[in-house]
Order: C-alpha cells, then sequence, then structure tokens
C-alpha cells in the first residue's frame, strides 16, 4: 500500500531569490499569510499572470511571490 503525500508547490520570493517548497494552501491570501507577508506589499504570479488574493492556488502550482515597496 503505498502512503499518500499531501500536494506541495514551489514558491520563488523576489527579491531574495529564495525558493521553497510547503504543503499546498487554498487561497493566494492564504499563502501570503502563511509566508507572512501583508496583502498588499507583493505581487503574486503563476506563469506570468498576476494573482489576486482570492484565486485558488492548485497542487504542485509554481508560484512567483515578488515584495514590491511603494516610495511616497
Amino acid at each position: 500500500m503505498t502512503e499518500y503525500t499531501p500536494p506541495t508547490i514551489t514558491v520563488r520570493i523576489q527579491p531574495e531569490e529564495q525558493v521553497v517548497t510547503m504543503p499546498r494552501v487554498k487561497t493566494v491570501l492564504q499563502l501570503l499569510k502563511k509566508l507572512e507577508i501583508r496583502p498588499g506589499t507583493a505581487l503574486v504570479a503563476r506563469n506570468g499572470e498576476l494573482l489576486t488574493p482570492d484565486r485558488e492556488v492548485l497542487p504542485n502550482d509554481e508560484l512567483l511571490v515578488r515584495k514590491v515597496t511603494s516610495s511616497g
């Protein structure tokens, strides 16, 4: 009998160029919370498409999280 392995996602965090493999979360908002990044301070993309916080994270996704700052 094979053991169940939960799906994971791979996240590249910029500008640090850190790559993290973690258990799948359901939404982009949950991902940001898990990474301790405040929504609105980072852009999240999958295959070049920007994702809003309510978008679903798919099993085995490869996501880019780009931290952004605003200078006023």
